[in-house]
């Protein structure tokens, strides 16, 4: 056994003995691997009224010392008016530290990174609600005819799309949260649902979404639905292309069909 695989199994072990995998992320996770690049892929369609997008991202498993990729979904939040801020791996003092995302009446500070489909590094640019009911802007989200009913187009200023997923060290990403930021991360939140829960539980046993066996092209990168790993309109990781500027890292989708758009936007 190599220096490098004697340290990657007794950090394993220690997290395992740390951290139940069932609550994983529900704490704050420190380890010394840099989590994987973001995988390419394309969003798919929203389901259908009240759903809201919640990107993917790369859990840390201290039971095999592995990466996990739990893909990114719709989600039907707890309770009208709230808003997803994405969790996000930061590095500091020799390791990276896992940010559980979390559900509140706002956006809150996720790292700088642009996971696309208007969560552009900084608030988030894919809907606003309207008292009890949710508009989506159809430019970075994939909205087929009729679906939902409460749409419109605005423009999302361009921003550069690295594949790096954490803040910090030698990632593109250095924007530091706000004093009101970073109480606003520590507050009590509401819980995730059910459905989030299960979607990232499966996810996290399933051998092939593991960075060790996907090499960082999980099979299911994205699915229509908390816990669709079969569903007929799950995405795929796809190769990266060369990092540059775009309004969206991904391809949005439009009030035309399910089909998103071939206009340079790139999936994510």
């Amino acid at each position: 056994m190599t220096t490098f695989q004697i340290r990657r199994a007794s950090l394993a072990l220690g997290l395992a003995l740390a951290t139940p995998l069932a609550a994983w992320s529900q704490v704050s996770v420190s380890v010394t691997i840099a989590p994987p690049a973001l995988p390419y892929y394309v969003q798919p369609p929203i389901p259908g009224d009240g759903y809201l997008w919640t990107p993917g991202y790369w859990a840390w498993d201290g039971a095999t010392g592995d990466y996990i990729w739990v893909p990114g979904t719709w989600v039907m939040p707890p309770r009208p008016g709230l808003l997803w801020t994405p969790g996000y791996w930061a590095y500091g003092d020799g390791g990276y530290r896992w940010h559980r995302g979390y559900w509140d009446r706002r956006v809150g500070y996720y790292g700088g990174i642009n996971y696309g489909y208007g969560y552009i590094g900084s608030g988030y640019a894919g809907g606003r609600w309207e008292r009890d009911r949710f508009r989506y802007n159809t430019a970075v989200n994939n909205i087929p005819h009729g679906r939902v009913h409460d749409v419109y187009r605005a423009p999302v200023t361009a921003r550069p799309a690295h594949p790096e997923s954490f803040n910090g060290g030698n990632s593109p990403w250095h924007s530091q949260p706000t004093r009101d930021q970073r109480r606003f991360e520590g507050n009590h939140h509401p819980d995730w649902t059910q459905e989030q829960q299960e979607h990232e539980h499966r996810a996290i046993g399933m051998p092939e979404q593991r960075m060790g066996n996907n090499h960082g092209q999980p099979p299911t990168a994205a699915t229509p639905r908390p816990g669709g790993f079969g569903d007929p309109q799950v995405e795929h990781g796809r190769p990266q292309p060369q990092p540059q500027m775009h309004p969206q890292p991904m391809r949005g989708g439009h009030p035309g069909g399910d089909r998103p758009r071939e206009n340079g936007n790139h999936p994510r």
